[in-house]
């Protein structure tokens, strides 16, 4: 009896140790390929903004702002952000469009900066990503 276990014992180590997952390179790179079609298809999926925003001096609305790429494979450059100016109310009272002329990699950040005057009665801004063109 105890050699029968000690049997169906070695054949189970013997079987566990010598199964390795292996990584199947074509199905790999057909994967890479696809999340870069898709990446490329919609840049404004994988883009984000955060912004700040101050008065100066002259009146001015400075509002500095970072993009944000969040995608695995693509490169994009050219980001047309829209620049929203709203009331306490939430009227929008005035948009103003700036392009980020920077290339911004994957899992990368780019800074952009502009001054605007705002609209009387402004109490909000909003940035948002309007598009942007892949990098080659």
């Amino acid at each position: 009896m105890m050699r029968i276990v000690l049997i169906v014992l070695s054949m189970f180590f013997i079987s566990c140790g010598s199964s390795e997952p292996k990584i199947d390179s074509e199905k790999y790179e057909a994967a890479k390929e696809s999340v870069g079609e898709q990446e490329k298809k919609n840049p404004v999926q994988f883009l984000s903004v955060s912004s700040t925003d101050k008065k100066n001096l002259i009146g001015q609305k400075v509002v500095k702002g970072t993009v944000t790429n969040k995608a695995s494979v693509a490169s994009y450059k050219d980001i047309e952000v829209k620049i929203g100016f709203y009331s306490k109310t939430g009227v929008l009272l005035e948009e103003v469009k700036e392009t980020v002329y920077e290339v911004v990699a994957p899992n990368h950040s780019a800074s952009f900066k502009t001054k605007n005057f705002a609209p009387k009665g402004t109490d909000e801004v909003k940035v948002v990503i309007v598009s942007a063109k892949v990098a080659d």
